[in-house]
C-alpha cells in the first residue's frame, strides 16, 4: 500500500485539501481583505437594517458590496487604507443600525462583544470569521450569554487576501463562516450553508 503523503512540510496541508497554506508571516495589523463574493452570499440569505456600520473596512471590499445592494454604509478603519474614515471602533459608544465586518482575527472576540454592547435590541451583528471561532473557553462564555442566531458556513472555501492583494492569494486553507447575532436572541444557533 502506498503512502498518501510524503512527510514534508506541505504534505499534511495537501492531504487536508488546503493547498493554499502559507508559511509566511501574518500581516502586522491583521489585515486580510474579504472576497466580495462572501458579502454577496451573505446578502442573498440575510436582510439588514438600512444603516450599516463597517468598523474594519480596510480598502472597502465589504462596504462597496453593501452599498451596491442599497445599504447606507458608514465605514471606519483604525489604519488609513484609502477608504472610509480613520477611527477606532472601540471609541464608538452607540450605533443605530446593524454592524457587518471581517474584524482583525486577533481582536475578533473584542469586536463581537463591543458590537453587541453598542447596538440596540433586535439589531444584527454579522462577523466574517474562521470556523474555529466556535472553539475556546472565552468564546464559549460569549456564546452562552449571547448565542449567534445563525451561522452561515461556507461549504466551499472563500478567500481573504493579505493586504487586499487577491491576485497573490487565489485560494484559501481556511474555512470561514458568517456569524449573525441578533441582540437579545437567546435560542439555539441555526447552522446553514452558503455556496
Amino acid at each position: 500500500m502506498e503512502k498518501d503523503w510524503v512527510g514534508n512540510k506541505t504534505a499534511i496541508f495537501k492531504t487536508l485539501g488546503a493547498q493554499g497554506h502559507s508559511l509566511e508571516e501574518r500581516e502586522v495589523n491583521d489585515y486580510y481583505a474579504t472576497e466580495p463574493k462572501a458579502t454577496r452570499l451573505l446578502l442573498e440569505k440575510e436582510l439588514f437594517n438600512h444603516n450599516v456600520l463597517e468598523p474594519a473596512c480596510g480598502q472597502g471590499h465589504i462596504s462597496k458590496e453593501l452599498s451596491s445592494w442599497g445599504y447606507h454604509v458608514v465605514s471606519y478603519d483604525k489604519i488609513d487604507r484609502g477608504f472610509g474614515k480613520v477611527g477606532d471602533f472601540f471609541e464608538i459608544k452607540k450605533w443605530t443600525g446593524d454592524i457587518i465586518t471581517n474584524p482583525p482575527y486577533k481582536y475578533a472576540l473584542k469586536f463581537v462583544e463591543h458590537a453587541l454592547s453598542i447596538v440596540g435590541t433586535g439589531a444584527k451583528v454579522a462577523m466574517f470569521l474562521k470556523i474555529q471561532f466556535l472553539e475556546g473557553k472565552a468564546r464559549k462564555h460569549l456564546f452562552k450569554e449571547n448565542p449567534p442566531k445563525v451561522i452561515y458556513v461556507a461549504s466551499c472555501r472563500l478567500n481573504c487576501a493579505k493586504n487586499g492583494e487577491f491576485d497573490k492569494y487565489t485560494s484559501s486553507a481556511v474555512c470561514y463562516a458568517w456569524y449573525i447575532w441578533e441582540k437579545g436572541y437567546k435560542g439555539e444557533p441555526i447552522i446553514r450553508w452558503i455556496n
